[in-house]
């Protein structure tokens, strides 16, 4: 199926794209990343912009930048090159496992991670990681830069904290420490392979307990959450405590009403919260063996 008609329009930085947003203000406008979630739903109908900018040429918006405390993903940045890279999977190993685990080669080599987050599907890999992480989204607009918290930024379906005519510029990652851990697992759909349940998660320990946590999901919900009753459980567990992950993924559904468990052709309400106990039990145990194993050492 063909696109409906659009005007298309390349820019050569960020700051081009944002004068293009103002200036076509007035119509459905829309940026144009790696174009593997945008690009389809045109084809199906379910987007029609009347101006598409192509963010392609801004060879600024694309690259990974180490520092001393993160690591700055720039939003063109493809997934290959988050998944591949060696610093943050000692640093933070939560990103590039997630990125590691969208689509196939050619997905990954193409698509960008800003596209990713800023686009929030509820089936997406990043957004759980990013919530997980920690991580901070730089945005820019008409009103200059702004840092947005991930906790803050996915809202709901397709629905981010971005605000009209603001660009997803680069998203920072914080290092882990010595005896820190992360680990993402997910269910990916057999015909799609976006995560029917995906489950991320950041360990900050001490060697022996867990001193915080921080575990998000995607998949289950209309966008990526945080697991607070989990995240609870978890802090102040021994981590030879062999029952807590059983016990802390057991709270993954709690205070959560069976409504807002996404119920779909893909997999019913009750497959997901199920589906959700058991990788976010896998999660934490993956996380947990990685303690102590040297990948998360600062610097």
């Amino acid at each position: 199926m063909y696109p409906a008609s659009f005007e298309y329009v390349a820019v050569d930085s960020a700051e081009e794209a944002i004068d293009s947003l103002a200036e076509h203000g007035d119509r459905e406008v829309t940026l144009l990343a790696g174009g593997h979630s945008l690009l389809p739903m045109m084809k199906s109908g379910l987007a029609s912009p009347e101006v598409v900018v192509d963010l392609g040429g801004v060879d600024a918006l694309s690259g990974i930048e180490r520092g001393d405390d993160a690591t700055r993903i720039n939003a063109m940045t493809e997934y290959a090159a988050v998944a591949d890279d060696e610093g943050l999977w000692s640093d933070n190993p939560v990103v590039p496992e997630a990125a590691a685990a969208i689509g196939d080669v050619q997905v990954r080599n193409v698509g960008t991670v800003g596209g990713n987050v800023a686009h929030s599907d509820p089936a997406a890999d990043l957004p759980a990681a990013m919530l997980a992480a920690d991580a901070t989204i730089h945005a820019l607009g008409p009103d200059g830069e702004r840092e947005i918290p991930a906790a803050d930024f996915f809202q709901a379906m397709f629905t981010t904290a971005l605000a009209d005519g603001e660009l997803l510029t680069a998203i920072d990652v914080p290092h882990l420490g010595s005896d820190d851990a992360a680990a993402y697992v997910k269910k990916a759909s057999p015909s799609s392979g976006y995560a029917l349940v995906g489950v991320a998660v950041v360990l900050e320990t001490d060697g022996e307990e867990i001193a915080d946590a921080r575990v998000a999901a995607n998949g289950a919900f209309d966008h990526a959450m945080a697991l607070e009753p989990v995240e609870e459980e978890l802090v102040g567990g021994s981590l030879d405590d062999e029952s807590l992950p059983e016990r802390a993924a057991g709270r993954a559904t709690d205070d959560v009403e069976s409504y807002l468990v996404l119920d779909d052709e893909q997999a019913s309400s009750e497959y997901r919260a199920h589906l959700l106990e058991v990788y976010a039990e896998r999660a934490l145990e993956t996380a947990i063996d990685r303690v102590g194993d040297g990948s998360n050492a600062d610097g």
